[in-house]
């Protein structure tokens, strides 16, 4: 019997916060960085990604992904974001979903 994964957003936000440079990492606030999680998990939504059994394998295009959440972001008009900042927050909240062995 496997255990229930379970995502956690502010054991997310503590990942991606060590994941990036320092200096990035005090620019951002909380809400920024949920923020982004948010327009992933959109992303994830609407590429139907969300809609699959837990059996199957999922193979997610970064650029594609990165893209979605730069428009997403300018759209929404928030705060800017550097492109820099979005690849690698998308890239710190893809490792937490590999630390936590959800991408498995």
């Amino acid at each position: 019997m496997s255990e229930e994964i379970i995502y956690d957003d502010d054991n997310a936000v503590k990942f991606i916060r060590n994941y990036l440079p320092q200096a990035m990492s005090e620019n951002l606030d909380d809400d920024d960085i949920l923020y982004i999680i948010d327009v992933i998990y959109d992303f994830y939504d609407e590429s139907g990604l969300l809609n699959g059994d837990d059996d199957t394998v999922v193979e997610i295009d970064e650029e594609q992904l990165i893209r979605y959440v730069e428009n997403n972001a300018n759209k929404d008009g928030l705060r800017h974001f550097e492109s820099d900042e979005i690849a690698l927050i998308v890239q710190g909240e893809l490792d937490y979903c590999d630390s936590i062995h959800l991408s498995e």
